[in-house]
């Protein structure tokens, strides 16, 4: 996890995730060579809350109310474009101009927000990044972890590996 806030990346901190997801959470093999990878690249939920928040936070900054039906627009972009968001530092704020685009068009153009606006949050978004990060891997750790439980390795898995 320390990894994770350091380098703020799942991808690049995937390795040691896998190695720490076996020799020290006692996760299968299969399940974190498994999960881990998936987790890092579908699994984005800090990026996903992050963005929901950011853009409701941004919209209230501007003096914007949205109604219950843009909320949902909100909760469903953010939820996609962070599936779609890179294991790479700040991808987050790329992906959340899709979002805040996606309410600018539910609105009907008689108001909207700039995009310009995202630049208020950049100066904590590093920080802000790290963080969710870690929630990501603790997230794809917790996964493998669950799937290890579930289904975990035997003698009969390690001898057909060894082949």
């Amino acid at each position: 996890l320390f990894t994770a806030f350091g380098i703020d990346s799942s991808s690049a901190t995937l390795p040691v995730t896998i190695d720490a997801a076996i020799n020290e959470g006692k996760c299968s093999k299969r399940s974190a060579n498994f999960v881990l990878p998936l987790g890092a690249t579908v699994n984005m939920d800090g990026t996903a809350l992050y963005e929901a928040v950011a853009v409701v936070f941004l919209f209230q900054l501007y003096g914007i109310d949205l109604s219950m039906t843009e909320l949902l627009v909100v909760v469903v972009t953010a939820t996609l474009a962070a599936i779609g968001a890179a294991g790479i530092p700040s991808a987050g704020v790329v992906t959340m101009v899709i979002v805040i685009t996606a309410v600018n068009a539910s609105l009907g153009g008689e108001r909207s927000l700039p995009l310009d606006a995202i630049g208020i949050i950049l100066g904590v978004d590093r920080i802000v990044d790290m963080c969710r990060t870690t929630v990501n891997v603790w997230g794809d750790a917790v996964g493998a972890k669950i799937i290890s439980r579930i289904a975990p390795d035997t003698e009969e898995h390690y001898e057909a590996a060894a082949g």
